[in-house]
């Protein structure tokens, strides 16, 4: 009888810690503006995808939109969005570093700047 309620009492502590250790998974759209062709997409879901916490990127070129699942306690929105301005690209609100935008390819710069903004 002891046994069975040892055993009882282990499973109870299991289940109520694996239930403690769920991370909260979080879904965000993020304009990104500056985003035309499919190697600006490439770019942006490499680098993110060096990150800690980020579960799936998939940035959408004719939408201008990047979508990202991530855990909320490893990294958060604005973290993000500073990384694809490290990138060259602009992510709703915070702008392109321009160091790093300079470097980008030309179909991957703006419009009025040489690149080119494909009508997909």
């Amino acid at each position: 009888m002891k046994k069975i309620l040892t055993i009882a009492a282990t499973l109870i502590t299991l289940s109520i810690s694996a239930n403690a250790q769920i991370k909260a998974v979080q879904t965000v759209k993020i304009s990104t503006p500056t985003v035309h062709c499919e190697m600006s997409k490439a770019k942006i879901e490499n680098y993110l995808n060096r990150y800690d916490g980020i579960s799936s990127i998939n940035v959408n070129v004719k939408r201008k939109e990047t979508t990202v699942k991530f855990i909320s306690d490893r990294i958060n929105i604005e973290e993000i969005k500073a990384a694809i301005s490290t990138t060259g690209y602009d992510a709703a609100e915070i702008p392109a570093l321009e160091d790093a935008y300079k470097k980008l390819p030309k179909c991957c710069k703006k419009p009025e700047q040489g690149g080119k903004d494909e009508k997909l």
